[in-house]
C-alpha cells in the first residue's frame, strides 16, 4: 500500500458517527454546522481534510472541536463511567448533507 494510499484510509477512520441530537439538527439547518464524534487523537487540519474526502463537493470553513469527558452513571449498586471521546462541529460551505436535512 502506498503512502498516500495510507493517509486516505487513516482520514477515513477518523470520523466515526454523525450525533443526532435536537441541537445539532438545528444547527444543520440553520447555520450549515454538522457535528460529528472524532477520533480523539485526531486535529483540526485532519479533520478537515477527512470531512471534504467523505462529503465531495463541500468546502470546510471552520471546525470546532471540543472533548466528551467522562460521566459516572449507576444501575441498581454498581456504578461506572460513560466512555471519553471528541466531538467535532464543521461549518461547511457548499450543498447540505441530505443526511441532517431529513430530505
Amino acid at each position: 500500500m502506498s503512502n498516500q494510499q495510507s493517509q486516505a484510509a487513516r482520514l477515513y477512520e477518523l470520523i466515526l458517527r454523525p450525533r443526532v441530537t435536537e441541537k445539532a439538527t438545528l444547527l444543520a439547518n440553520s447555520a450549515q454546522q454538522y457535528t460529528f464524534d472524532v477520533n480523539p487523537d485526531a486535529n483540526k487540519i485532519e479533520l478537515a481534510k477527512a470531512f471534504e474526502l467523505l462529503y465531495p463537493g463541500r468546502k470546510v470553513i471552520n471546525v470546532r472541536t471540543t472533548k466528551i469527558y467522562p460521566r459516572e452513571k449507576r444501575v441498581g449498586r454498581k456504578t461506572g463511567h460513560t466512555p471519553v471521546g471528541k466531538k467535532a462541529t464543521f461549518t461547511i460551505q457548499g450543498e447540505p448533507i441530505e443526511l441532517f436535512t431529513g430530505a
